[in-house]
């Protein structure tokens, strides 16, 4: 009876917050009707099965609801983000990354054979953008947008009849996310670091912007990423060969499905930028590297940007923060119908993916409660000290200087 008593004050805590963004009592209820349908336990939440557990007689209701009624779905959104900052509290991890929505046909917006990660393959699908937040009382999706190939955008009457507006232009993912970045960021989410998978972090553009915009960051890049300085061009992976036995650390990146995530990880400072930063400087760059313990041969490379004085277990911390986006998709597809929507227009996506992240979002709130303040899952441990080292050692870290090998002749656009 008390965990009902804390599901209901909860969810009406959430309704209460966003009813002003309806502006018809009938509508309200609707929403209220539709999301507790999201966060109920029909086997398939489309629109019949939500009608029925709602006890409708029919989905037109839900489908006004999400295609023709008046009301901000953007409005929303911010809604859900303050509401998520408020209850997961400050000095959390803004992670971005894409997910796949899989559809059958070629008239739902922006849909069209693209790779996602969701098949593991390239399919017919939809591609939305997402940012999540993550603190140690839990994560949420707090931002969304949906990605438009070319076949789209340059297709106007195509564009209309999905009801795409006409200023909408082509924009690629990389721009869809700093776009989401700049936006969470203005409004206030008290993030204090970004992370992001290699297809966002090899963008120079994107870290370039969070540089910009004074916000720490660690994002995965290729093997194949380049480091410039005044002595040359390399490759990561060439920089972290000539890393010495002694400069791997064991730590873990948090709690797995099956424990501590524990990996050897090397990390080393870049030298200053003279040109983007101040003097003295108040953040450094890093390359770091993070090595399975069972085939020696699986290295995964990150670029980060952190403040002086940094712990190499935070960057580690952050590094392992990023999974908490994918098992936000997860919890949102299986509990709360994210990719089980049945709408073809633009602006139903919208409104069906964002009523999802607000039923997600009451989830995480429900369980930052239960939670009580307790140990963070997902907390980096160190496994055993550092230890001590000639190599190009600098205070308590290492750093880079001016590697043996030849440097890269041939520079690149992601350097």
């Amino acid at each position: 009876m008390t965990e009902a008593v804390l599901w209901a004050g909860e969810l009406e805590s959430a309704f209460a917050r966003v009813a002003g963004r309806f502006a018809r009592a009938d509508l309200r209820w609707r929403m209220r009707d539709y999301v507790r349908g999201l966060l109920g336990r029909a086997t398939r939440k489309n629109g019949w099965q939500l009608a029925e557990w709602a006890g409708h007689r029919t989905p037109d209701g839900f489908q006004r609801l999400l295609n023709s009624s008046v009301w901000d779905a953007d409005a929303l959104r911010d809604d859900v983000r303050a509401y998520v900052a408020e209850r997961l509290g400050p000095d959390g991890v803004l992670i971005i990354d894409d997910t796949g929505f899989i559809k059958k046909g070629i008239t739902s917006a922006g849909v069209g054979r693209q790779y996602t990660g969701t098949s593991g393959k390239i399919d017919n699908c939809q591609i939305g953008v997402f940012a999540a937040y993550a603190t140690r009382s839990g994560r949420a999706l707090v931002d969304r947008e949906l990605y438009l190939p070319k076949a789209w955008t340059s297709d106007r009457e195509r564009c209309r009849a999905a009801n795409i507006p006409d200023e909408r232009g082509f924009a690629t993912k990389g721009e869809l996310a700093r776009n989401i970045v700049r936006r969470c960021l203005a409004a206030g989410l008290p993030a204090a670091w970004v992370t992001a998978d290699e297809a966002y972090g090899q963008d120079w553009h994107f870290r370039r912007l969070l540089e910009q915009l004074d916000i720490s960051y660690v994002v995965a890049v290729p093997k194949s990423q380049q480091i410039k300085s005044l002595a040359g061009i390399w490759r990561i992976d060439q920089l972290i060969d000539e890393a010495p036995d002694d400069a791997w650390l064991r730590l873990s990146c948090g709690d797995g499905a099956k424990g501590p995530r524990v990996y050897d990880w090397a990390a080393a400072k870049l030298p200053t930028n003279i040109i983007f930063d101040p003097d003295p400087p108040t953040h450094h760059r890093w390359v770091m590297a993070r090595r399975s313990l069972s085939d020696p041969e699986e290295v995964a490379y990150y670029l980060a940007y952190a403040p002086v004085g940094v712990e190499i277990a935070e960057l580690v911390r952050v590094a392992g923060s990023r999974w908490a986006i994918e098992e936000c998709f997860q919890a949102a597809k299986n509990e709360c119908g994210l990719d089980e929507y049945e709408v073809r227009r633009y602006i139903g996506w919208y409104r069906h993916i964002t009523l999802a992240m607000l039923a997600h979002a009451v989830l995480a709130a429900l369980a930052a409660q239960a939670q009580g303040g307790g140990a963070a899952k997902g907390a980096a441990e160190t496994d055993q000290p550092p230890s001590r080292s000639p190599w190009q050692k600098s205070g308590d870290s290492w750093t880079l200087s001016c590697p043996a090998h030849e440097p890269t002749a041939i520079p690149s656009s992601t350097h």
